[in-house]
């Protein structure tokens, strides 16, 4: 039969398709993707027991008593998961049995309620509550399809294979996991669970797809294998005879993802296990999910590689050696999202001493990278002939506004002067430095300057000249190390600034490792971080 709603023609109104579905003999309601009712007609709210306004809004299995168990949203969300037409008898006490009938869609179910002939013996698409399939067996089953939800969150590859070992291996009886990718004709270990015998692992790593093993053969055809057995599993593949794995049944299921095969999940049993059809239909549409999922999270670690390789070939290799400033350097990506940050920094040794700069582009993309790339070229050509802080970022700002990207950023750019012990430094809207006094004592510098680059082509910078006493320690850093979600930058700032009072004298590496573990960077980066120490030497 065609659902209810299947076919509709004309021109009515939805004020008046309510007004049909409220006339219709039988009961109606829908259901979104949550389980939760949108609509119940007149009939429906009578049969069911309950007012409609009382039904509106609540998920059907729990705000009608009756319907509370664990089969019953198992039925959903075997209709929702496979988009077949799915149907169950229910008992309504004292003596009422009415018939369910679910018609999915991609938004969700519309139900059809109506009057059911008694039925004497449970079976045949009729559940009762507490009377057939055991129910721990039925909520294990909603345990896996309940597994959609979680997997539309995973991010990369590491992700999936942890929430299906957490989810779905203690929930179909399973004892260990395997999750192969497929890759230029082979098979390759995604990642795994549970097997102890590490060798075992080893041989299906880099299997061709042409090989006789049920790995490769349920990809090459796209069909699932399961074995009963490991007699049945060696019958028809001898070559299994020479892994010892310790496990006597298998569920093998072909990841397929917009038509292409992308893997292969290996589901392994510590015992004997027949695997009924019902079990077989929903371990398969499991790895739809797996496969889409899957799909999604090699693609998310490709771009992050990208983005990580392209990232750090836009920053300095190594730093130079300068004479009488020691220096160190980290950069650190975002925690969360996988595009390209826009900090950068640079050391460049001039005669007699040396410049340095720090800054942060807007936007997180390669847009953002390459214009980070050009600024950091840009700033080192004008520090090569000679141009003091001030025309430095004039120049800088001018081309960023003659490159016509429409992004700001951030600098702070500074020359050193180990003859003199002192910096001059000018500022675009960037985070104040810190400088710690050879004494220990720790202050923000409080820098006149002008507002970010690429703004107004006439602005300026002003230049400010800081003493840097032997032993004095100056911290550049991008705003990521004290901007996080709920923490006062404030607070931040003078949190730095206790940790780099306290450190001593410590190694500026090691210097940099503390900041960073100790600031608001440690605990969740939106941003990403670039910090860049530098320490006017003893001896000059």
């Amino acid at each position: 039969a065609a659902p209810p709603t299947a076919g509709v023609a004309g021109t009515i109104g939805s004020a008046e398709a309510v007004r049909m579905a409220a006339r219709l003999p039988y009961g109606l309601v829908s259901l979104d993707l949550h389980g939760r009712l949108s609509f119940a007609n007149t009939a429906a709210a009578d049969l069911l027991g309950l007012p409609a306004g009382e039904l509106l809004g609540t998920r059907l299995w729990a705000s009608v008593p009756w319907l509370n168990d664990p089969m019953y949203e198992d039925r959903y969300r075997a209709a929702l998961l496979s988009q077949h037409v799915t149907s169950f008898v229910a008992l309504r006490p004292p003596g009422d049995w009415l018939s369910f009938r679910m018609y999915p869609s991609t938004t969700g179910l519309t139900v059809r309620i109506s009057r059911a002939r008694p039925v004497a013996e449970p079976g045949h698409g009729t559940f009762r509550p507490g009377a057939g399939v055991p129910a721990a067996g039925l909520v294990t089953i909603s345990r896996v399809l309940g597994l959609a939800g979680a997997l539309t969150e995973a991010v990369g590859v590491a992700d999936v294979v942890r929430l299906v070992a957490d989810e779905v291996v203690p929930a179909v009886g399973s004892r260990a996991l395997m999750i192969l990718g497929s890759q230029a004709g082979r098979l390759h270990v995604l990642g795994h669970r549970g097997y102890d015998n590490l060798r075992a692992v080893e041989d299906f790593h880099g299997t061709p797809l042409t090989a006789p093993t049920p790995s490769a053969r349920v990809l090459s055809t796209g069909a699932p294998a399961f074995f009963e057995s490991r007699q049945q599993l060696e019958r028809l593949y001898p070559v299994r005879q020479a892994v010892r794995d310790g496990f006597a049944a298998w569920a093998y299921l072909p990841l397929i993802a917009s038509g292409r095969p992308v893997g292969t999940c290996v589901l392994a049993y510590a015992e004997p296990h027949p695997f009924p059809a019902d079990e077989r239909a929903v371990l398969t549409s499991l790895g739809s999910l797996i496969a889409q999922a899957l799909e999604r999270a090699r693609l998310y670690d490709a771009k992050h590689r990208l983005a990580h390789g392209l990232q750090q070939a836009l920053l300095p290799h190594t730093l130079p050696r300068l004479p009488g400033f020691d220096a160190a350097a980290r950069y650190l990506p975002a925690t969360q999202g996988m595009e390209i940050g826009g900090d950068f920094y640079d050391l460049v040794a001039t005669r007699p001493g040396a410049a340095a700069v720090i800054g942060d582009v807007q936007g997180h993309n390669v847009t953002a990278a390459g214009l980070m790339g050009q600024l950091r070229t840009a700033v080192r050509a004008y520090t090569t002939v000679g141009q003091d802080p001030r025309d430095v970022m004039a120049s800088t700002n001018r081309l960023l506004i003659d490159l016509g990207v429409e992004l700001f950023a951030s600098c702070l750019y500074l020359r050193l002067d180990p003859e003199e012990g002192c910096a001059v430094m000018s500022r675009a809207g960037h985070p104040p430095p810190l400088l710690r006094r050879p004494d220990g004592r720790v202050r923000v510098l409080d820098l006149a300057g002008g507002p970010l680059l690429g703004i107004d082509p006439a602005a300026a910078y002003p230049a400010t000249r800081v003493e840097l006493p032997p032993g004095s320690v100056l911290v550049l850093y991008t705003d990521g190390l004290v901007e996080s979600p709920g923490t006062d930058i404030e607070d931040a700032l003078a949190e730095l600034g206790r940790r780099l009072g306290e450190a001593g004298d410590a190694p500026l590496g090691d210097l940099a490792d503390l900041l960073l573990r100790h600031s608001a960077a440690a605990r969740e980066r939106v941003d990403d971080v670039a910090v860049l120490l530098l320490r006017a030497r003893p001896d000059g």
